[in-house]
């Protein structure tokens, strides 16, 4: 039997001379017989079967013992979304031959039908490239991360795996608030890991409106880095994009590790495999693990032997051994979603080592009730969340119930955006179809019954508003609030304020970063934000204000529980938790949208807000009428009322038995504002 380089280098060719076999018959047919096309095909037809049944055996193994920890660079790329992170991803991947060169190549890393639909990146992606530079071979982890604030989370697991990274920032756009924030996390260094070294790079600069100096100059202001270490660049056309690759093996430091220390790996991130479990992603600390070797789970302290092991670029390539320093992903028969602790710590079973530290749990700053069309298929929805929350750990779960809906879950993502991936990808990746309610914030109360006080003070956190406690019961509510970070041209700095100002926020700070550009702070209560200010802030400042917020604690408000009643039912799933100043406002504008979301039926719907008893505001829905008065041509009026009467004690019983079906789009949509 051939060697397996040797197989590996004949599948290629193989399939090499097969394209242009298929090219050849179908530019000049006359030159090749149907008897030799259909032999070629079902040979490669035959290879392509070996390959899928024994893949290690058609990819060339790779030495991973030729990389010592002096040689392995590993770093992200990070940026605000659509500053083309992707894009230069892609350059990267091309020029140091993991990917061919095509025109098809766009956005390789963004393997979702989430990703590929929004043109963003929702989940953070590792690539290892090898690279020549001074006549010595290097290795260079790249992990591709999300730009949004809604997935800070996996920028902020993505460093833990990374000595550096490379900063993008667009030389056609402000400066703006994600760039802020995200810089605010390098400058601590990630865990167990050296100082984080950022080259900056600016792109693209082959657009007429780039500016690459003013960009440099800002940089330089705000973040006291040198205008000399900026690179500028164009990913898509590949301008000095070797420079990148440079600039990471010359400033980037190789990790902290050595193979002579024992087996020591951390878990960054994580995926499920319907057949072969949990494939786990890690950076290796320090010592070697080989395949068939005995690990143990820190977190589970169960043990595991490794069926396989190996580096992404960007598809899976199986190795024999990972050595220190060096990031890849590992299988080893984990089947249940528990057992696959992002954090966790992996050691061999004969030399036991002290557990990492691991990554501080995500707060959740918006949650919603989940729940499945129908009950049957609770089971069903139960498993897909599991496996969709051990790829994106940072969603919380805690079950919860409703009389209208049934058995569901109560779930905390990071942002609005967040959730609406998280729905869309339950949807297209495991088939589920879920009705989410409303989005609401955690609030906390702090209890003044003498019954309900076992330490003097005791706070509820309250993330579903059905279960908001009386005023009777509490002495002060407290409210979430959110430092909020706005970059904009100053040409919109008064429709910005203006803005700010309705969502009760308090402006702290002010500063011009140039001669056109300000950045404003302001202290916000997170449910004012949640929903639809940024939208608002993009439509006001024609898209180009950016707007970020960073957690702020807690603050005392006055805050009451709002119902919402359809014929006189209250539906749990609409109530919300709101200021009383605005209560009315908002009552009034939630029972507008709700009349526009809710179909007609064919008997009246009375839509009505309430605080306790008291109903604040009312919108009425017409019913279907037919028009009982056609078949009268004139004659005596008692006739026409008497039609008309009987009409109405139909509409009138049919409104008592009848039920209303709230749109599942129509919990989102009632929250959404319109500015005047």
């Amino acid at each position: 039997m051939k060697s397996l380089p040797v197989l590996g280098s004949s599948f290629r060719q193989l399939t090499t001379q097969q394209d242009k076999v298929t090219d050849t018959h179908r530019e000049e047919p006359e030159r090749i017989t149907a008897s030799q096309h259909h032999q070629s095909w079902l040979l490669l037809i035959t290879l392509t079967l070996l390959a899928d049944r024994c893949p290690s055996v058609f990819k060339e193994a790779v030495d991973m013992s030729k990389f010592p920890v002096d040689r392995i660079r590993n770093f992200c790329i990070i940026a605000h979304i659509d500053h083309g992170k992707s894009t230069l991803a892609d350059r990267l991947l091309e020029m140091t031959g993991a990917i061919a060169k095509t025109e098809k190549n766009r956005q390789v890393l963004d393997k979702l039908q989430v990703e590929r639909e929004r043109g963003i990146t929702v989940k953070a992606q590792t690539a290892s490239l090898f690279y020549t530079h001074a006549g010595q071979q290097y290795l260079l982890n790249l992990i591709d991360t999300p730009g949004h604030v809604d997935f800070s989370y996996e920028v902020s697991r993505s460093l833990s795996a990374c000595q550096g990274a490379l900063l993008i920032v667009d030389a056609n756009q402000v400066l703006n608030a994600r760039i802020v924030i995200n810089l605010l996390l390098f400058f601590v260094p990630p865990p167990l890991q050296g100082h984080s070294v950022i080259p900056c790079v600016i792109l693209p600069i082959d657009l007429k409106n780039a500016d690459p100096e003013r960009v440099e100059s800002q940089i330089e202001t705000v973040f006291d880095i040198p205008s000399e270490e900026c690179i500028r660049i164009s990913a898509k056309l590949g301008t000095n994009v070797e420079k990148v690759l440079q600039a990471v093996v010359d400033r980037i430091p190789p990790p902290v590790g050595s193979i002579s220390d024992p087996f020591k790996a951390l878990v960054f991130d994580s995926n499920f495999d319907h057949y072969r479990g949990v494939v786990a992603n890690i950076a290796v600390i320090g010592g070697r693990v080989n395949k068939g070797d005995k690990i143990v789970s820190a977190h589970l302290n169960k043990t595991y032997e490794v069926n396989e092991l190996g580096l992404l670029r960007p598809d899976e390539q199986p190795t024999q051994k990972l050595f220190a320093g060096q990031v890849g992903y590992l299988i080893a028969g984990m089947k249940d979603v528990k057992e696959a602790q992002i954090g966790d710590t992996l050691y061999l079973q004969e030399q036991p080592v002290e557990a990492l530290p691991g990554f501080k749990p995500a707060k959740a700053m918006v949650f919603a009730g989940m729940y499945p069309m129908d009950q049957s298929e609770y089971p069903a929805l139960r498993s897909a969340i599991e496996r969709l929350t051990l790829n994106d750990s940072s969603v919380t779960v805690q079950k919860d119930s409703s009389l209208a809906l049934g058995a569901g879950w109560r779930l905390g993502f990071l942002g609005l955006l967040h959730m609406e991936v998280f729905n869309q990808r339950l949807e297209q990746e495991y088939n589920a179809s879920v009705i989410v309610t409303a989005p609401t914030v955690p609030y906390k109360a702090v209890l003044s019954s003498a019954k309900l006080i076992k330490h003097g003070r005791e706070e509820i956190t309250i993330v579903n508003p059905a279960q908001f406690p009386d005023k009777s019961l509490v002495s002060e509510y407290l409210e979430p609030m959110v430092v909020g970070t706005i970059l904009s041209p100053d040409t919109y700095t008064g429709k910005i304020m203006s803005l700010c100002l309705s969502r009760r926020a308090v402006q702290k700070n002010m500063v011009y970063i140039d001669e056109q550009r300000v950045m404003m702070k302001y202290l916000f209560p997170l449910n004012e934000i949640v929903v639809d200010f940024y939208d608002l802030l993009k439509s006001l400042s024609s898209g180009y204000a950016s707007f970020d917020y960073e957690n702020a604690g807690y603050q005392a408000a006055d805050l009451i529980k709002m119902d919402f009643l359809l014929n006189g039912r209250p539906v749990e799933e609409l109530t919300t938790i709101v200021h009383r100043a605005s209560a009315y406002s908002t009552g009034k504008a939630m029972c507008e949208r709700l009349k526009e979301s809710i179909p007609r039926q064919l008997f009246e719907i009375a839509i009505q807000a309430a605080i306790g008893s008291k109903v604040i505001a009312r919108e009425t829905i017409k019913p279907f009428r037919k028009n009982v008065l056609a078949k009268c041509y004139g004659g005596d009026i008692t006739r026409k009322m008497k039609l008309l009467k009987k009409q109405a004690e139909g509409k009138k019983k049919m409104r008592r038995i009848g039920n209303v079906d709230v749109p599942k789009d129509a919990f989102i949509n009632v929250l959404k504002r319109k500015e005047k």
